[in-house]
């Protein structure tokens, strides 16, 4: 009886060590592969609008279909701090023509949705000036097979982590409504 409960328990011990640990360990690397191509196309995607100083539906589309073909599903977050510029003139006695402060006002992710959404099958863009700032931050949103792999052994991550994330932002170098 004492060798047939070891024998099972070496045999369950070998299909774990050739089964389950690769699996483990190949479903890390397409982790690893989809965070990368994530950092990519968020990179490009920023790096895009800050050179051109615009942003277009159809834009955003090639940027969320570039995301989706890993796989996952992403939350994309987009933020413009747009420079307002104020002419008013301060006067000191040290620098008596010293110009204002200039300072941002923020357009989050439904605003600029708003703003580049055609009406009418007119497409409509977002036009950036120099001096903007444009930022995104994108977040895998579905359980990917490493995630389930490790909440199933380990039981470590929780269900408001994710695995797959980018962040990128930068300053517009280009004006948009000139072109």
């Amino acid at each position: 009886m004492g060798d047939t409960l070891i024998t099972v328990i070496a045999i369950v011990l070998a299909a774990i060590l050739m089964f389950v640990f690769p699996l483990m360990t190949m479903s890390d690397r397409t982790d690893d592969i989809s965070q990368l191509s994530v950092e990519t196309a968020t990179t490009e995607f920023v790096d895009d609008v800050r050179t051109t100083g615009k942003l277009t539906m159809d834009k955003y589309s090639s940027f969320v279909e570039q995301l989706s073909a890993t796989g996952n599903s992403y939350d994309v977050q987009m933020q413009v701090q747009v420079l307002d510029e104020n002419p008013g003139k301060k006067t000191t006695q040290a620098e008596p023509n010293k110009i204002g402060e200039n300072v941002y006002y923020t357009m989050y992710t439904s605003q600029i949705m708003d703003a580049i959404n055609p009406s009418s099958g007119k497409t409509k863009t977002l036009a950036l000036k120099e001096g903007d700032i444009f930022s995104t931050s994108v977040k895998n949103t579905n359980s990917t097979l490493s995630q389930q792999l490790k909440n199933f052994f380990y039981s470590v991550t929780g269900n408001d982590t994710y695995t797959i994330a980018a962040e990128h932002a930068g300053i517009v170098t280009a004006n948009g409504a000139g072109n």
